[in-house]
């Protein structure tokens, strides 16, 4: 049920994905299972949204899934095929490059301080390790240059994953307990009335009523009285 409320694109108050542009994504991606809203979550910005089209299309059958090389399904099976996390970058060069995790974790880090300098040695070592793996070059120089691309916007995913924890969170509370969770919404909006306008407007889409505030019966904050919200 979260995930249906997720892919229905009515995100309005979860966190991460209240944009328009995130919503229009969502019922495009349809996400069923966790994987999915962490790749959401780390795949809209600016870069990796060039992506968008084609993982919505592998998620979906519409394009076929193809691995340059056996050793990346593991890795990228996830991602639909894609390369999308810091952490996948880190895995590719120890399986196919032969790197130490410390080392892949210097690539990583090269990678996310745009260090020309030292991303050019790793990468050379790659190049050797890979070799001696008995990669073919062809193979090698298209999953080196898919690297240099994914270091222009790289992000790793434990923060993403770490976003998307409180995401299915505040989208189960709005699916089970959607009353409280448009109060508390309101709550903490209180102070913008832009957004306090734009909530109480969800709520009436949600079907429920807001009522006026009353010398008698309203409190501090916004909070839900017989099935309503005051």
């Amino acid at each position: 049920e979260v995930y249906k409320l997720i892919s229905t694109g009515e995100t309005n108050g979860i966190f991460q994905m209240e944009s328009g542009g995130f919503q229009n994504m969502l019922r495009k991606l349809k996400p069923d299972r966790f994987e999915d809203i962490i790749l959401a979550v780390a795949i809209y910005r600016p870069g990796p949204m060039e992506q968008i089209p084609s993982c919505v299309a592998r998620k979906h059958g519409r394009e076929k899934i193809e691995y340059v090389h056996p050793l990346m399904e593991r890795i990228l099976n996830e991602t639909y095929g894609l390369i999308v996390y810091q952490e996948q970058v880190m895995q590719i060069a120890a399986d196919m490059g032969g790197f130490s995790m410390g080392e892949a974790d210097a690539l990583r880090k090269a990678m996310g301080k745009k260090n020309q300098e030292l991303m050019d040695k790793m990468l050379g070592k790659f190049r050797v390790g890979a070799t001696e793996r008995g990669i073919e070059s062809a193979i090698i120089e298209r999953v080196a240059n898919d690297m240099v691309e994914f270091a222009k916007y790289g992000f790793n995913k434990s923060h993403a994953a770490a976003y998307a924890v409180i995401t299915y969170q505040t989208a189960w509370i709005k699916r089970y307990h959607p009353l409280e969770f448009l109060a508390a919404t309101l709550t903490c909006e209180m102070e913008h009335p832009d957004k306090v306008i734009k909530f109480i407007q969800e709520t009436k889409r949600m079907g429920y009523e807001v009522i006026l505030p009353s010398v008698m019966h309203s409190k501090l904050e916004f909070d839900v009285e017989d099935g309503r919200i005051r």
